[in-house]
């Protein structure tokens, strides 16, 4: 019995380099079923915000699972990138890319005689693809990065079972927790959490720009990485880069419900219709979804015919040797079909029994909700974001203060400019720009109710515009909150 799969066909190239892989996989008798998915930009353009028609979403969240092409989220018009939401709505939280020298495809380390396997987890859900921006002020824009302890746990967990699966020996943890050290500070204190449970597997931290640093002189330090959307999303593209672009690069974003595999490079609408893309990083993804689903010994055919073709100096136009005439699509796809059977020689051949099928997971019936229980919570504060015109520092500390009159449960401790402390000390060098950070905290053995914090706002509002007000919390003893540059 076939396994049924949603294929989206993309844009651009999309089609062309999907033809192919599926080509392949029909030559190789892989035991798959396609139900086509309408997805892409012309549904963009025919009124469907979320790029895919109710169909479409209905039949991914039936299969499970969706094996998908390009796609091109047109420009401007306020529509959200079909690609981030499909992995958002679906909790594909753990973007698995694989980066690897391969024989054909000549590289800076691959003329230097050095082999680059390394593996990227990207956190994919949070952080600041969360896309929550607003313009506090017509000079001020801010955006929310949201970074979460279940979530974090998703994807450092995945990582340490992708690890052990793989037979690594080390996974770092890749962060900024030097500098945002309350959301770069949580994913890394999961990580040092459940790296506990993994006693066999060599766990380590690094800042992300000491990372990207040492992964342009000495990739071959790193077996596997896990990070921070974002921070991820740069880090494999510049992965992308040491092993010949994102042409070779797969893409596996996996949920506990449904997940998709994809080519993370563009639609490249420049050359669509001439048949002369490569289908090289859509054929990996498939063949690591052919691994997902258990069809572990097709997935073994098929790449080892690649890497036989690679060898061979068979290629497309953009890349491999130009003294052999380069190969349309289809005639790579072709040589690819044809070399079913054979084994690469200069690489390591990949030998594999398929295990057991994958199964779709029951249908859910409400949206999963994930609470840390049992933590003591402790308001203390507010920090009041406002517009203040033209007012320095003192100035607005002055009206700050009136806030004051008739509540002595509170002290105005610090007012920032673009996270800089500019009282009540501070530097008449700080430049700023017209949105503050005031910041009031209640005084010793004072209790407080968020009704207070709110009148507080609502009092200041009759001197300044209000942009936003935050709570500054304690959980289980530790601040909640950060303190502002130079306080």
């Amino acid at each position: 019995m076939k396994t049924k799969i949603a294929v989206a066909n993309g844009d651009g190239i999309g089609p062309e380099i999907m033809s192919a892989v599926l080509n392949i996989f029909e030559a190789s008798n892989v035991q798959l079923e396609y139900e086509f998915v309408e997805m892409g930009k012309s549904y963009f353009d025919a009124g469907h915000s979320t790029g895919m028609t109710d169909k479409a979403k209905a039949t991914i969240e039936e299969l499970g699972l969706l094996f998908k092409g390009p796609m091109e989220t047109p420009k401007g018009k306020g529509v959200k990138s079909i690609n981030v939401t499909a992995r958002k709505v679906w909790n594909t939280y753990a973007n698995q890319r694989d980066f690897r020298s391969l024989n054909g495809v000549d590289t800076v380390f691959s003329k230097a005689g050095i082999p680059i396997n390394i593996t990227i987890v990207r956190e994919n859900i949070e952080d600041t693809y969360g896309g929550i921006e607003h313009l506090l002020t017509y000079d001020v824009a801010v955006g929310r990065r949201i970074i979460t302890r279940p979530g974090s746990a998703q994807v450092i967990r995945y990582a340490f079972e992708m690890a052990r699966r793989k037979g690594y020996k080390k996974l770092a943890c890749a962060h900024k927790a030097n500098i945002m050290k309350l959301t770069d500070g949580m994913f890394l204190e999961v990580f040092q959490e459940i790296a506990k449970e993994y006693p066999d597997i060599e766990s380590s931290d690094i800042i992300v720009d000491d990372l990207c640093m040492k992964l342009v002189s000495k990739p071959q330090m790193f077996e596997a990485i896990v990070l921070t959307n974002l921070q991820g999303d740069i880090v494999s593209d510049l992965c992308a880069g040491l092993v010949g672009g994102l042409g070779f690069a797969p893409s596996a974003n996996i949920g506990d419900n449904i997940s998709i595999f994809e080519a993370v490079h563009g639609t490249a609408p420049d050359i669509a219709g001439y048949g002369i893309a490569n289908p090289t990083a859509l054929l990996l993804s498939g063949i690591s979804m052919l691994r997902f689903l258990g069809f572990s010994s097709k997935a073994a055919e098929i790449e080892n015919a690649l890497l036989y073709t690679l060898e061979q100096g068979i290629h497309t136009g953009d890349f491999g040797d130009k003294s052999i005439p380069s190969q349309t699509t289809k005639g790579f796809a072709d040589a690819i079909i044809g070399n079913l059977g054979k084994s690469p020689a200069k690489s390591p051949v990949i030998a594999s029994e398929d295990t057991e099928v994958k199964s779709r997971v029951s249908q859910l019936l409400k949206n999963k909700l994930t609470v840390t229980e049992g933590i003591k919570e402790e308001m203390v504060g507010v920090d009041i974001f406002v517009e203040a015109g033209n007012l320095q520092p003192n100035e607005l500390a002055e009206l700050a203060k009136k806030q004051l009159k008739y509540n002595d449960n509170f002290d105005l401790v610090m007012i920032s400019n673009r996270g800089t402390q500019v009282w009540p000390t501070g530097s008449i060098f700080t430049e700023l720009v017209n949105e503050y950070r005031v910041r009031f905290e209640k005084k010793a053995g004072k209790d407080i109710t968020q009704r207070e914090l709110l009148h507080i706002a609502a009092d200041f509002s009759q001197d300044a515009k209000i942009c936003s007000v935050e709570f500054l919390m304690k959980f289980g003893g530790k601040i909640g909150y950060t303190l502002a540059q130079g306080q």
